[in-house]
């Protein structure tokens, strides 16, 4: 059988492929919530459905920067072997982002999946990070980058070009205070964020620089975290409408609205797999399926639906398994 990540090869070429969820915590019991919740989530899905993001920046209290770079390298290092871990660290222009690199990919590297890099301006930051990560030891990690101001979004291709870097991760709340009063805070909101101009237009700016480079697009927080319907349909407009693939929870609550939102209709699904198998019985030769022509380009596309739902968890059609036992 030829798998199609071999034949539809322009599908693979460059793209990286996430969870849709980066869950984020930076209090010690909550960071160790995230990693049993991902632990039991995994187990129920049978796939890892979201990253745990453990916090540096805003969960270090100021002066105690080094002891939390040493407990998220800890949690990290005892995490379950299909954990997925990573850790936010501080900005590089950050008194304490040396000491982080040190102590968390000089000893966690290697069990890590990334080092998000907050307040990223320009592509020098990036390769500033990568050559401090690489000075520890640390030489395949990934990095993903987190734009936060007018400035970097403008730049967002050229930061997004960075071959070691995955995901550009978009920073809602700094990015509306970095306009000094001219975005009113209603653009911070579930509904708001959505209808802004500026906003949008960030939003669609990082998205774009993303698919331009085979990268990760990954959308903004939802702080009103109680409300799942605010938060599924928020994920749902980011994914249908910005084309972002992936998106912060920073709340347990938020992980299933976005998994939800984010998967595959049933009926995608299920045409995805017809279509994929027609075309491996004909040797992904050109076929005629449901009085529709297809060939490659749209058996890449159906390929990335399969991916997403199972990256989901959602159910596939049962001769499709087969591709992700491979």
């Amino acid at each position: 059988m030829k798998h199609p990540r071999d034949v539809l090869q322009d599908a693979q070429a460059g793209a990286v492929t996430l969870p849709v969820c980066d869950h984020y915590s930076g209090v010690e019991a909550r960071m160790r919530k995230s990693l049993q919740l991902q632990a039991e989530m995994t187990q129920e899905f049978g796939v890892c459905v979201f990253d745990v993001t453990l916090d540096c920046e805003d969960g270090a209290s100021v002066g105690g920067e080094a002891d939390h770079a040493a407990l998220v390298t800890e949690l990290a290092l005892a995490a379950a072997p299909e954990a997925r871990v990573a850790v936010r660290v501080h900005p590089v222009d950050h008194p304490a982002f040396a000491s982080d690199i040190q102590t968390i990919a000089g000893r966690a590297g290697g069990r890590l999946c990334h080092i998000m890099l907050p307040k990223v301006e320009t592509l020098a930051d990036v390769a500033l990070a990568i050559q401090a990560i690489d000075a520890a030891g640390a030489t395949t990690l990934p990095v993903h980058a987190l734009i936060e101001s007018p400035a970097a979004v403008h730049r967002a291709f050229d930061i997004a070009s960075h071959p070691r870097l995955q995901s550009l991760s978009f920073g809602l709340m700094d990015f509306v205070s970095a306009h000094g009063g001219a975005i009113p805070a209603h653009a911070m909101g579930s509904a708001g964020q959505f209808s802004h101009p500026l906003v949008l237009r960030a939003k669609l700016e990082i998205a774009s620089a993303c698919h331009a480079h085979g990268k990760v697009p990954s959308h903004s927080v939802v702080t009103e975290f109680s409300d799942a319907a605010a938060m599924e349909n928020a994920a749902r407009v980011a994914s249908q409408t910005l084309g972002f693939t992936r998106m912060w929870s920073i709340h347990p609550a938020q992980i299933r609205p976005i998994l939800q939102a984010m998967a595959p209709a049933e009926k995608d699904i299920a045409q995805a797999g017809e279509v994929l198998l027609a075309a491996m019985a004909a040797d992904w030769a050109p076929i005629s399926h449901a009085g529709q022509l297809h060939d490659r380009a749209s058996y890449r596309f159906f390929w990335q639906v399969l991916q997403r739902a199972h990256a989901t968890g959602r159910a596939l059609p049962a001769q499709t398994h087969v591709f992700f036992k491979l």
